[in-house]
């Protein structure tokens, strides 16, 4: 008897077959010696978010108070235009916009796997307390050692880091659960939340408004050197996730099969997890705990692609998107300059209710 797995499509009885309807259309696309099955939703979501961040771009590197038409600043990226148009496209403005683009993704990223692994919508690095975290151990870092930026990224990272291993321990026992890991979560946030308002108090006042702008997160002046940074730290925990993606395919089918099916459930959630906390902690190193995009980033995505699943890349695709745009919305659209932290959490907000709105409704 020959097998589905066996037929080719010169079998007779493969072209006989009748053809599964799974609810979408797929594109199989040829690599190397092998195919690469996709979604064609899914391709029409990633193609319309990527022109869509190019619009932004170019709209990011144009406006402001020396504005530049689209034409120019793309003939300013190709190594034409004058020394003022360089100056101010690849200098002031190429980094604040690259920043949004790239930690903007690995924020969504860190949120997908948080709601991938908990299995919630709405655990995210702002629920969970990471960013609190990392802002503690950032402020830390000022009052005790330096005001350097790589030490002040070091601590960072150490305070998201701690903040997880704290939220870990509380929330493991009989298992870790997302609605025990979450609720621990907010707790832990409350207490560094008020640990954080007490070091700002204590602090020089120029140093604490500094700290302050950073604790709400922001892009301005954030230059090419931490960003350079961000980006070596992150490629290979992003390399990383690219190996572990199929095993957590196999945690969506439950704990049971994917044992059966050679994965091993705990293991691969402590990774997950590690390396999600780890970027959120290397993006808020940079422009601080930028909230509502690793909450809402993932979830849009979804539902745009209709994917049964959480797609990291149209995550990443995603956040990038809402991040630029919601730093030209607080630079170019309110009536006074705000720190993009300040667009991202009142949009935020506005999105946690629809999601408990939604939430309440399908448990009733």
């Amino acid at each position: 008897m020959t097998s589905l797995r066996d037929r080719t499509p010169s079998d007779p009885a493969a072209r006989e077959a009748p053809l599964l309807d799974v609810g979408y259309r797929r594109l199989v696309l040829p690599v190397g010696r092998g195919v690469l099955a996709a979604r064609a939703r899914s391709l029409a979501v990633a193609a319309a978010c990527g022109l869509l961040l190019l619009v932004l771009g170019v709209a990011a590197l144009g406006l402001g108070t020396y504005p530049l038409t689209p034409t120019a600043v793309v003939e300013t990226l190709l190594g034409g235009g004058g020394a003022l148009d360089r100056t101010v496209v690849l200098q002031w403005r190429l980094p604040r916009a690259l920043a949004a683009v790239v930690l903007g993704g690995l924020l969504a990223i860190a949120g997908a796997l948080f709601q991938t692994v908990t299995r919630n919508p709405l655990a995210s690095p702002d629920i969970l307390g990471l960013s609190n975290g990392a802002f503690t151990g950032m402020l830390l870092t000022v009052l005790l050692v330096s005001e350097s930026w790589p030490l002040t990224t070091a601590g960072a990272v150490g305070g998201g880091l701690a903040t997880a291993a704290v939220i870990w321990a509380l929330a493991r026992r009989d298992g870790v659960q997302g609605f025990r890991l979450i609720v621990i979560g907010i707790g832990v946030a409350a207490v560094l939340a008020s640990a954080n308002t007490w070091m700002l108090l204590e602090i020089e006042l120029e140093t604490a408004m500094f700290a302050s702008a950073w604790g709400t997160g922001t892009l301005n002046g954030v230059t090419a050197r931490p960003l350079l940074g961000a980006i070596v730290c992150a490629v290979p925990l992003l390399l990383l996730l690219a190996a572990v993606s199929p095993r957590l395919r196999q945690l969506d089918l439950g704990d049971d099969v994917a044992t059966a099916t050679g994965a091993r459930p705990g293991r691969v959630r402590t990774l997950v997890l590690l390396c999600a906390v780890l970027l959120v902690s290397i993006a808020t190193a940079v422009i601080g705990p930028v909230a509502f995009i690793a909450l809402a980033a993932p979830q849009i995505a979804r539902r745009l692609a209709r994917t049964p699943h959480l797609s990291l890349l149209l995550s990443a695709l995603v956040g990038a998107s809402l991040l630029l745009a919601s730093d030209l919305i607080a630079q170019h659209v309110l009536p006074v300059t705000l720190p993009v932290g300040v667009v991202t959490v009142s949009v935020g907000g506005l999105y946690l209710v629809l999601v408990l709105i939604q939430e309440i409704r399908r448990r009733a």
